[in-house]
Protein backbone atom coordinates (compact mmCIF):
# COMPACT_ATOMS: atom_id res chain seq x y z
CA UNK A 1 0.00 0.00 0.00
CA UNK A 2 3.06 2.50 0.94
CA UNK A 3 4.56 1.76 -2.73
CA UNK A 4 1.15 2.52 -4.65
CA UNK A 5 0.10 5.49 -2.31
CA UNK A 6 -2.86 3.95 -1.69
CA UNK A 7 -4.62 1.87 0.36
CA UNK A 8 -7.63 1.40 2.44
CA UNK A 9 -7.97 -0.90 5.74
CA UNK A 10 -11.96 -1.04 6.88
CA UNK A 11 -12.73 -2.92 9.98
CA UNK A 12 -16.04 -4.20 10.70
CA UNK A 13 -16.37 -3.88 14.33
CA UNK A 14 -19.67 -3.13 16.39
CA UNK A 15 -21.47 -0.36 17.79
CA UNK A 16 -20.71 -1.55 20.87
CA UNK A 17 -17.25 0.31 20.31
CA UNK A 18 -19.51 3.42 21.44
CA UNK A 19 -21.79 1.76 23.65
CA UNK A 20 -20.79 -1.80 25.29
CA UNK A 21 -23.12 -4.43 25.28
CA UNK A 22 -23.97 -6.04 28.54
CA UNK A 23 -22.53 -9.59 29.49
CA UNK A 24 -20.18 -9.49 26.55
CA UNK A 25 -17.03 -7.85 28.48
CA UNK A 26 -14.69 -9.49 26.47
CA UNK A 27 -15.87 -8.79 22.86
CA UNK A 28 -16.33 -5.17 23.97
CA UNK A 29 -12.78 -4.96 24.77
CA UNK A 30 -11.55 -6.47 21.96
CA UNK A 31 -13.49 -4.11 19.57
CA UNK A 32 -12.94 -0.73 21.93
CA UNK A 33 -8.66 -1.94 21.00
CA UNK A 34 -9.12 -2.53 17.24
CA UNK A 35 -11.28 0.79 17.29
CA UNK A 36 -8.28 2.55 19.13
CA UNK A 37 -5.52 0.77 16.63
CA UNK A 38 -7.34 1.89 13.42
CA UNK A 39 -7.28 5.64 14.65
CA UNK A 40 -3.65 5.34 15.91
CA UNK A 41 -2.77 3.51 12.22
CA UNK A 42 -4.66 6.32 10.69
CA UNK A 43 -2.66 8.59 11.20
CA UNK A 44 0.34 7.05 11.00
CA UNK A 45 -0.61 6.01 7.41
CA UNK A 46 -2.59 8.91 6.01
CA UNK A 47 0.85 10.21 4.38
CA UNK A 48 0.65 7.32 1.93
CA UNK A 49 -2.80 7.77 0.77
CA UNK A 50 -3.45 4.99 3.08
CA UNK A 51 -7.04 5.40 5.44
CA UNK A 52 -8.53 3.32 8.19
CA UNK A 53 -11.41 3.50 9.12
CA UNK A 54 -14.58 1.71 10.73
CA UNK A 55 -18.02 0.66 10.17
CA UNK A 56 -20.26 -0.10 13.48
CA UNK A 57 -23.02 -2.48 12.20
CA UNK A 58 -26.21 -2.10 14.59
CA UNK A 59 -28.72 -4.77 14.31
CA UNK A 60 -28.29 -6.78 11.21
CA UNK A 61 -29.82 -9.26 9.38
CA UNK A 62 -27.68 -11.94 9.53
CA UNK A 63 -27.16 -15.59 11.03
CA UNK A 64 -25.91 -14.30 14.32
CA UNK A 65 -28.86 -11.85 14.52
CA UNK A 66 -30.89 -14.83 13.87
CA UNK A 67 -29.27 -16.84 16.90
CA UNK A 68 -29.20 -13.96 19.44
CA UNK A 69 -32.86 -13.57 18.35
CA UNK A 70 -33.68 -17.39 18.66
CA UNK A 71 -31.38 -17.67 22.08
CA UNK A 72 -32.80 -14.33 24.16
CA UNK A 73 -36.47 -15.76 23.09
CA UNK A 74 -35.28 -19.44 24.75
CA UNK A 75 -34.08 -17.82 27.85
CA UNK A 76 -37.08 -15.47 28.34
CA UNK A 77 -39.94 -18.38 27.26
CA UNK A 78 -40.89 -16.04 24.37
CA UNK A 79 -41.33 -16.11 20.61
CA UNK A 80 -38.73 -15.17 18.49
CA UNK A 81 -41.34 -12.83 16.39
CA UNK A 82 -41.97 -11.35 20.08
CA UNK A 83 -38.26 -10.79 20.44
CA UNK A 84 -37.34 -9.32 16.99
CA UNK A 85 -40.08 -7.03 17.26
CA UNK A 86 -38.93 -5.68 20.38
CA UNK A 87 -35.12 -5.29 19.38
CA UNK A 88 -36.91 -3.62 16.03
CA UNK A 89 -38.52 -0.88 18.13
CA UNK A 90 -35.16 0.51 19.49
CA UNK A 91 -34.14 1.56 16.16
CA UNK A 92 -35.40 4.50 15.24
CA UNK A 93 -35.66 3.09 11.63
CA UNK A 94 -37.78 0.65 13.15
CA UNK A 95 -36.67 -2.00 11.39
CA UNK A 96 -32.89 -4.40 11.15
CA UNK A 97 -30.32 -3.36 8.80
CA UNK A 98 -29.59 -5.25 5.47
CA UNK A 99 -26.60 -6.63 4.67
CA UNK A 100 -26.19 -4.57 1.23
CA UNK A 101 -26.40 -1.38 3.46
CA UNK A 102 -23.13 -2.01 5.53
CA UNK A 103 -21.18 -2.88 2.12
CA UNK A 104 -22.53 0.12 0.71
CA UNK A 105 -20.42 2.33 3.54
CA UNK A 106 -17.35 -0.17 3.17
CA UNK A 107 -17.69 0.64 -0.91
CA UNK A 108 -17.56 4.42 -0.15
CA UNK A 109 -14.91 4.07 2.21
CA UNK A 110 -12.75 1.54 -0.07
CA UNK A 111 -13.54 4.03 -2.79
CA UNK A 112 -10.73 6.64 -4.29
CA UNK A 113 -14.49 9.23 -3.11
CA UNK A 114 -13.20 8.74 0.68
CA UNK A 115 -9.91 9.76 0.21
CA UNK A 116 -10.47 12.31 3.05
CA UNK A 117 -12.29 9.93 5.71
CA UNK A 118 -9.65 8.98 7.58
CA UNK A 119 -9.27 7.38 11.36
CA UNK A 120 -13.53 7.47 11.85
CA UNK A 121 -15.65 4.81 13.18
CA UNK A 122 -19.37 5.03 11.06
CA UNK A 123 -22.02 3.42 12.79
CA UNK A 124 -24.48 1.63 10.61
CA UNK A 125 -27.42 1.28 12.75
CA UNK A 126 -30.54 2.94 11.74
CA UNK A 127 -30.39 5.93 14.40
CA UNK A 128 -30.08 3.36 17.30
CA UNK A 129 -26.77 4.09 18.76
CA UNK A 130 -27.18 6.72 21.68
CA UNK A 131 -24.08 8.75 21.19
CA UNK A 132 -22.49 11.52 18.35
Amino acid sequence: MKSAQFGRIINIISTSVRIPLKNLGVSNTIRGATASWAKTMSNEVAQYGITVNNILPGFTKTNRLNNLVLQIANDMKLTPETIAKDMEAEVPAKRFGEAYEIAAVAAFLASPAASYVNGVSIPVDGGRTGSI
